[in-house]
């Protein structure tokens, strides 16, 4: 639960009416809206998946049949039978063996919902949040399939055009987008990269 959490907000209220487990959910909704990322059939690694909205959004586009593999430092209710859960952090030695194991091929879609702990001070988390963006991309160079799509989470601040620019030599196409279900205050974008 999101230090700020409020149960007044209209987009918590929407998640537990709809079964979700976080609002965050309905960024990931409008991304699949405005850009078509996730398509049937389809294998999705999902990186800082906890609680599993996320999870719980893209099976229902991808079905049964695709496997879905999410990981994240916390523990993750079980969610479907194809969906794989690891709890580990992604920056120790074991996340690219253990998703290896989980998942031998590629993946087409790769999620980065990852957010440092917050500590309110905007450059510290903007190069926090920066640190986890990266590794999402060196995980991506391992894992992502040919013309797979990446979205990742960022927190603007002074280094995000360099790291902008960075992702634009990585990738055929990368664009920014801002959910409506982002909060005001938030500084968070989403930018969504196509291999």
């Amino acid at each position: 639960m999101p230090k700020a959490f409020n149960p007044h907000d209209k987009y918590f209220q929407r998640a537990q009416r709809m079964g979700y487990r976080a609002r965050s959910v309905f960024k990931l909704q409008e991304i699949q809206q405005k850009f078509k990322i996730l398509k049937h059939g389809q294998d999705v690694l999902d990186l800082g998946a906890a609680p599993g909205s996320w999870l719980q959004y893209a099976v229902k586009i991808v079905g049964p049949q695709a496997r879905l593999v999410g990981v994240d430092l916390v523990d993750i209710k079980k969610i479907k039978p194809n969906i794989l859960l690891i709890k580990l952090d992604i920056f120790s030695s074991a996340a690219e063996k253990s998703i290896r194991q989980k998942h031998p091929n590629k993946f087409p879609i790769i999620l980065s919902d990852l957010a440092p702990k917050t500590s309110g001070i905007k450059d510290v988390d903007h190069h926090r949040s920066l640190e986890l963006s990266r590794r999402a991309v060196e995980l991506a160079q391992k894992f992502l399939s040919l013309n797979g799509s990446l979205i990742i989470k960022v927190f603007q601040g002074p280094d995000f055009d360099k790291f902008l620019k960075q992702l634009k030599t990585e990738f055929k196409q990368v664009k920014i987008f801002k959910p409506q279900a982002s909060r005001n205050r938030s500084f968070e974008v989403y930018l969504i990269c196509k291999k």
